[in-house]
């Protein structure tokens, strides 16, 4: 709708929200995570023992308030911001929160804390301070990477998917002062050298699913498939974008080249069942399509494409129009109004020139 400005499409979407909206008729407000949509039941997946998860929960907030915004509606804006707020109540202000959240009772069971599966994007973009906690270096190259947190110990693990950070601290950056703005965007420079190495590691140049750092070892392939996931070229178009540093873009396109390479068949691209002997799985994952493609062509497009400061993109890469945003319900709810955001970029980064 925000860049056809075709009424239909947001007809659409207040259908799509209004079908989902039963799922947040929980005692906290945190939503189940599986709704029939013609009859509005809700529940949560048996495998997840009656929990909520957090990346399906906590990831519904731009869209949701957009909706609100486009529509004059405020009840799809009023649904997520009590998630929020429910979840700033219960869990510590450095923002790492567990995967598994219970949906009566807002607290959360022993469970896996990471910037990886069932855990990652949106719901981390609090957390920018917490995340520092999290993060180790390997020997003997000194690899920066986010580790995964078990109760309270510290898993040497890092998901191909948590390859979304450097982007994300890259973009946040800018809310801090100077000095802290430059620490953040250092160590999303570090993380981004991190991922681009896990393509840079592989007989096929592309990224396996997760990597273990071992003493001595810096990084090992764990589970070695490729499903043609977008999260490194993402924050490699952020960075471009922010720094103006082209390293990124030439990062970018090998790693393109290496989808080219092994992933390219007549019909379109499939993944790989082990990105150490090539073997392909037959599968394109729809996300090939609407991310990664999307943002390997941002990152060869002039900054004039889809501007940062005109536009933020969701969870899976579908631009939305920046506008005023309405928090007067959320500081009902809190009692604070909370501070405007704004993107400041950047033309020059740690890894070079222009």
């Amino acid at each position: 709708y925000d860049l056809s400005r075709d009424n239909v499409f947001l007809e659409k979407a207040r259908d799509i929200a209004d079908r989902l909206l039963p799922a947040w008729d929980t005692t906290t407000g945190i939503p189940y995570n599986v709704i029939n949509l013609a009859r509005g039941n809700a529940h949560n997946p048996g495998w997840a023992g009656g929990q909520s998860i957090l990346a399906d929960s906590g990831t519904e907030q731009l869209e949701f308030i957009a909706l609100s915004q486009r529509t004059g509606d405020p009840k799809y804006q009023e649904k997520v911001e009590k998630v929020i707020v429910a979840l700033n109540k219960t869990f510590p202000a450095d923002g790492l929160l567990p995967i598994y959240i219970n949906p009566d009772t807002a607290t959360g069971s022993y469970s896996t804390i990471t910037f990886g599966a069932m855990g990652d994007r949106d719901m981390w973009e609090t957390s920018m301070k917490g995340l520092l906690s999290l993060i180790r270096r390997s020997t003997p190259s000194s690899f920066a990477y986010i580790c995964e947190k078990n109760g309270d110990s510290l898993t040497d693990k890092m998901d191909e998917l948590a390859c979304f950070a450097p982007g994300m601290l890259a973009l946040g950056s800018s809310d801090y002062g100077l000095d802290e703005a430059k620490k953040f965007l250092s160590l999303a420079e570090e993380l981004a050298w991190t991922c681009y190495s896990f393509y840079q590691s592989t007989p096929t140049k592309l990224a396996g699913e997760n990597y273990f750092f071992n003493p001595g070892q810096d990084m090992t392939v764990g589970t070695s498939w490729n499903i043609l996931r977008p999260e490194t070229v993402e924050s490699l178009f952020y960075l471009w974008r922010l720094t103006g540093n082209k390293t990124y873009q030439e990062w970018g396109w090998n790693i393109f080249q290496a989808f080219e390479k092994n992933s390219r068949i007549e019909s379109g691209y499939v993944g790989l069942k082990d990105v150490n002997t090539g073997v392909k799985d037959n599968k394109m994952q729809s996300f090939f399509l609407a991310e990664t493609l999307k943002y390997l062509y941002l990152l060869f497009s002039p900054p004039t494409v889809i501007p940062l400061d005109e536009w933020v993109f969701n969870t899976e890469a579908h631009p939305l129009r920046i506008v005023n945003r309405n928090d007067a319900n959320l500081a009902a709810l809190e009692g604070q109004h909370k501070p405007v955001i704004k993107i400041r970029s950047r033309k020059t980064g740690r890894l070079g020139g222009n």
